[in-house]
């Protein structure tokens, strides 16, 4: 028994020594730009032998394997690596360098001068459709909700973008990449026009400030890209209703879900809260608008997808003011306006390119008449009849160089026919904006990347042509901050309503200097950003004639002599995460800007542009009420303003000042009684809204009368201080009510 016992022991001893000395031990290290890297997977190919690496990037195993093997070295971030080795009886080290993986998960991504907000990016949305419908004071506008981010001025007189110390006009807004123009609707002096489009039709947006993309052009300030909706989920229908409006739409999707079409149709009148509320403005026509739109998505058997929409809308309006000049009573002015606007745009892949066409036609008629008011007698009407026929045409073609990386270039036709009719001045303003554009993105790593463009234009107007490049750098810094810069040459032609008789005129033009620095975590974004801007042959203008009794001169463009400057420092905090179901940010914007341009005698700080500007929204859901709590805040510090005439042909300021610190506190309210109903037909949505609430009287600036003898003033301010909206949006087919709570909380 002892004897079978010591060759059992003897046996397994043998074995055991035979193992040992059959296994090869494998070491080595594994860096990234001379950097240890730890958590990489050190396996034998086709075998079940390996290591992971430590925090030193350094690794070891044993493997009782012979002959010719591969190791392979992998991890999520980095490029997989392979090194032959070949497997004898001596020990094996061995090094691998690794190369960075790069991928759009990781990569930085170029953002100076823009904040983009859609589907593909709703962990860092910053103005997402959700947002702007849950943004008090908003009004559902996107132009509205803009106000509340840094970058962009409140100027409530007229309607626009009013972007780093740039003209309203000087902003543009593209739907699906083609230009849309007359995003307004018409209005009267001292009024804004407010946003055509609905909220809804757009599922994402790039608002730039400042150092856009080559693939858009004609705007010295910034601009608007806006993406509309693809297929939807499913056929529904919609309804909604308030004391201002009805509305009624429909949404069909086909059975296969390759194609959908629907149409909405609204109402608005505003005589019924005249009874309510003590407007300032004297409206003689209510303001009353009729809307229409209609749109289809095709999706191709080849991967290709149509999208078009049409709309059509009429508005008309009439407001008395008490006259500025001696012997008259009031002033009237009423508008009649229409617009249709038509977009199909075309997206298809073809092999390693992408192809991205477009085209939207608009026509804009805006039918303003002047007269006066003496002893209850009106006096015949002076009539200011402008018409415009707009056609845009624009093609891409992309193709990616890696999975951050690639290059794009294409075309684009912009052509405009206006007519304006006006006593002694009747013109008729064509012009042709040829333009080809290239730009690449290039992602050297995922730390750095890169965006390079080149646009060139032509104008048939002008008779002349313009080059501008276009650069921006992005570089991370640590893990959650980013930096930025930009630099950008942009031109846009004088506006055709200031080009009434022949004159030598130029393209207008800006350069943009952008630098940024970000801090992008989970919940909570932080950005800084400085600028400074220069503009040069900006448009002069000088009086032709005046509208009737209203001093609202018509003017014309003399040349391009006019310059100017402007530079500032902006700060975006958004926090979703601190404070359970609480979702605010806070917004601060220094401006310093100079203009000599249109009939300012000097340099002057433009009448449109606060110093400093602070706005604060925050939004809370409580669940158990089924509410959802909006509020908004703004200040701005008071803009200047001029009264400036002409005297023998020379433009001096008659009277100057500072308006009132503009101060505006809104409030909303959001109720969804079939929430967590999944049974329920139909999904209501109650909204009430106050815009003001504490009544502020703010003033947007002063008219002035044409008579030094004495002068007269009047203050031009909102329609209403104080103003309540309340309204209910039904739906049937598809349950919205997720889409009233903002879903980032």
């Amino acid at each position: 028994m002892k004897t079978v016992k010591q060759k059992l022991l003897f046996f397994i001893a043998l074995l055991s020594f035979m193992i040992s000395y059959s296994q090869v031990k494998i070491t080595g290290k594994v860096t990234f730009r001379n950097k240890g890297v730890g958590e990489v997977n050190v396996t034998l190919k086709s075998t079940y032998d390996g290591a992971t690496t430590d925090t030193n990037g350094n690794f070891s195993f044993e493997t009782t394997e012979k002959g010719n093997y591969r190791l392979i070295f992998t991890h999520p971030k980095y490029i997989d690596v392979e090194k032959p080795i070949v497997i004898e009886n001596q020990e094996i080290s061995i090094s691998a360098e690794l190369k960075e993986q790069i991928n759009e998960i990781d990569a930085v991504v170029v953002s100076a001068g823009s904040i983009e907000a859609s589907d593909k990016k709703r962990a860092t949305a910053l103005l997402s459709p959700i947002d702007i419908y849950t943004t008090a004071g908003a009004d559902g506008q996107i132009s509205s909700a803009l106000n509340y981010l840094p970058g962009v001025q409140k100027v409530g007189e007229t309607e626009g973008l009013f972007i780093r110390g740039g003209t309203g006009t000087e902003a543009k807004i593209f739907m699906d990449g083609s230009l849309i123009n007359n995003y307004f609707s018409n209005s009267v002096p001292g009024i804004a026009g407010r946003d055509r489009f609905n909220t809804s039709l757009f599922k994402g947006n790039i608002f730039s400030s400042g150092g856009y993309s080559a693939l858009y052009g004609q705007a010295l300030s910034g601009a608007l890209m806006l993406e509309s909706v693809d297929l939807p989920d499913k056929s529904s229908y919609d309804f909604g209703i308030s004391p201002i409006f009805l509305s009624a739409g429909f949404q069909k999707l086909s059975e296969d879900k390759n194609h959908s079409y629907g149409a909405t149709l609204g109402y608005s009148l505003l005589s019924l809260m005249q009874n309510v509320f003590n407007f300032n403005t004297d409206f003689i026509d209510a303001p009353q608008g009729l809307n229409s739109d209609f749109n289809f998505r095709i999706k191709t058997k080849s991967g290709g997808f149509f999208k078009y929409y049409g709309m059509y809308d009429t508005n008309k309006m009439g407001v008395r003011s008490e006259s500025l000049e001696p012997g008259y009573g009031f002033s009237l002015v009423r508008l009649k306006g229409k617009n249709t606007y038509h977009n199909l745009s075309f997206k298809q892949k073809f092999g390693k390119y992408l192809l991205n066409a477009g085209t939207s036609y608009s026509y804009n008629r805006s039918d303003l008449n002047f007269s006066t008011e003496t002893n209850e007698k009106e006096s015949p009407k002076t009539q200011l009849l402008t018409d415009g026929n707009y056609i845009n045409f624009k093609a891409v073609l992309e193709r990616k160089i890696n999975k951050i990386s690639a290059l794009r270039g294409g075309f684009e036709l912009n052509n405009t026919d206006e007519k304006l009719n006006f006593e002694t001045v009747n013109k008729h303003y064509k012009d042709l904006i040829s333009s080809v554009f290239v730009e690449t993105d290039l992602g050297f790593s995922n730390q750095l990347s890169a965006k390079i463009g080149l646009r060139a234009e032509n104008s048939s107007f002008l008779n002349k042509s313009n080059i501008a490049p276009r650069f921006a750098l992005a570089y991370r810094l640590a893990k959650d901050w980013t930096t930025s810069i930009a630099y950008g040459l942009f031109y846009q032609n004088p506006e055709s309503k200031y080009i009434n008789a022949p004159a030598d005129l130029d393209f207008q033009k800006s350069r943009h200097y952008i630098f940024q620095l970000q801090r992008s975590s989970e919940g909570r974004s932080l950005r800084f950003e400085a600028f400074y801007k220069q503009y040069d042959q900006l448009t002069k203008v000088k009086n032709i004639a005046n509208i009737n009794n209203q001093n609202q001169p018509v003017q014309s463009a003399v040349n391009n002599d006019g310059y100017g400057y402007a530079k500032g420092l902006e700060v975006f905090w958004r926090d979703k995460k601190t404070f359970e179901n609480i979702d605010y940010w806070i917004s601060y914007s220094f401006l310093d800007s100079k203009r000599d341009f249109m009939n300012y005698p000097m340099s002057l700080k433009p009448n449109f542009a606060s110093e400093h500007t602070l706005s604060v929204v925050a939004k809370r859901f409580i669940p158990e009420w089924k509410t959802g709590v909006n509020l908004s805040y703004t200040y701005a510090k008071g803009r200047p303003y001029y009264d400036i005439i002409t005297e023998n042909d020379i433009n001096i300021i008659r009277h100057e000042g500072r308006l009132k610190d503009y101060n505006a506190l809104n409030l909303s309210f959001n109720y969804l009684p079939n929430l967590g109903k999944k049974d329920a037909k139909a999904f209501t949505v109650f909204v009430l809204s106050i815009s003001n609430v504490l009544g502020t009287k703010n003033v947007y600036g002063y008219n002035f009368s044409i008579s030094d003898n004495p002068a007269k003033n009047s203050a031009v301010v909102p329609p209403v201080n104080t103003f309540v909206f309340i309204g209910a949006f039904i739906s049937f087919g598809v349950d919205k009510t997720q889409d009233a709570i903002n879903n980032n909380l």
